[in-house]
């Protein structure tokens, strides 16, 4: 690593006052093209995207194809990591696929396979070295960690600097199998009055987050808050949950913390949420955090009873949020009004 790198003053929390106005944060953040809830970035097609189709497709990103007539089909889906990969590159790359192998559990996909490409790596700079021999470590600890294949893995080196200072990257690509898709859970909220929970551990973090970069301006941060044997063992429980067909929705939270995970949630079927957050959590961190290892789910009230007690028994942290609405969005009582003024256009 680079000596400046290692002298580079560290961020901490502390250094971001606990805001007051959380609807400001939210309205601020709204406009942040990797939040908005109509991107037109992600579309590469000419044609306009229609505030009408917002919510079509029902999988939040992952693609799936039938591969035979058994019913059995694939998931894929692809993940990227920029500019914070050069502070711990094993650590972003085993985050990077940690993530992709939640989102794929969440949808009752397996992952099983996976592939790296690692673009922008000046091999004249000494650190290009350090990120691509971490880069590496980070992905053949994290296939045997997740029982993945890595199906291939290239690095694409820049000989000349005439385009300026480009971050390295590091994207992957997983494919998952789906042995049946009648059973596949969305990301989507189903209806009024469904349980709303939160699996995984709240921890004070916002390293790296849409909220500290977007609304902040603070691009230099740490990586987020990430542990593997947590990411295992809540990961194994949504094998579990899946079987016991206790689920109706499921999330990993990702891009823009929980609130933005609620509201993805929240917009295909028109419903609303009624949270209360963890008053031992600073409320950004909870709302606008983007700490791995944690997951919304949606659990109806006659299966309540079994979720908490499957959860217990796991012993897996996990914290009640509230319910869904018909359309409000609330927050600690307070009301942020209803979901359509989340979807501009609409």
């Amino acid at each position: 690593m680079k000596e400046a790198m290692q002298q580079k003053e560290e961020f901490t929390l502390d250094s971001i006052p606990e805001p007051t106005d959380i609807e400001n944060i939210i309205y601020s953040l709204m406009v942040n093209p990797n939040l908005s809830s109509i991107n037109y970035f992600n579309d590469f097609s000419e044609a306009g995207i229609s505030p009408e189709s917002i919510g079509d497709g029902d999988n939040d990103e992952i693609g799936l194809f039938d591969i035979d007539s058994t019913g059995t089909s694939l998931a894929m889906s692809t993940h990227a990591f920029h500019h914070h990969l050069e502070n711990d590159p094993q650590k972003a790359t085993e985050i990077l696929i940690a993530r992709a192998a939640r989102k794929m559990l969440c949808l009752g996909a397996q992952p099983t396979a996976v592939s790296a490409f690692l673009y922008h790596i000046d091999f004249a700079d000494p650190n290009g070295q350090y990120i691509a021999s971490g880069a590496k470590k980070g992905l053949e600890n994290a296939a045997e960690k997740f029982n993945l294949k890595v199906s291939d893995k290239k690095i694409r080196f820049d000989h000349f600097s005439g385009h300026g200072p480009v971050p390295p990257t590091i994207i992957i690509s997983m494919v998952g199998v789906v042995e049946d898709k009648e059973k596949l859970t969305t990301h989507a909220f189903k209806q009024k009055g469904g349980n709303i929970f939160l699996i995984g551990r709240s921890v004070e973090d916002i390293g790296s987050s849409e909220y500290l970069e977007f609304y902040h301006g603070i691009s230099d941060s740490p990586l987020p808050a990430f542990n593997m044997e947590d990411e295992l063992r809540i990961q194994a429980a949504m094998r579990e949950l899946h079987k016991l067909g206790l689920l109706q929705s499921a999330s990993p939270v990702g891009k823009g913390g929980l609130f933005f995970t609620l509201l993805r949630a929240a917009i295909p079927n028109g419903l609303g949420f009624d949270i209360t957050t963890d008053a031992e959590t600073r409320m950004d961190s909870f709302l606008f955090g983007e700490a791995m290892g944690r997951i919304l789910l949606e659990v109806e009230s006659e299966k309540e009873d079994d979720f908490v007690d499957f959860m217990t028994g796991k012993n897996i942290p996990f914290f009640t949020l509230g319910h869904i609405t018909k359309g409000e969005l609330r927050i600690d009582d307070n009301s942020l009004g209803y979901i359509d003024k989340m979807t501009p256009g609409v």
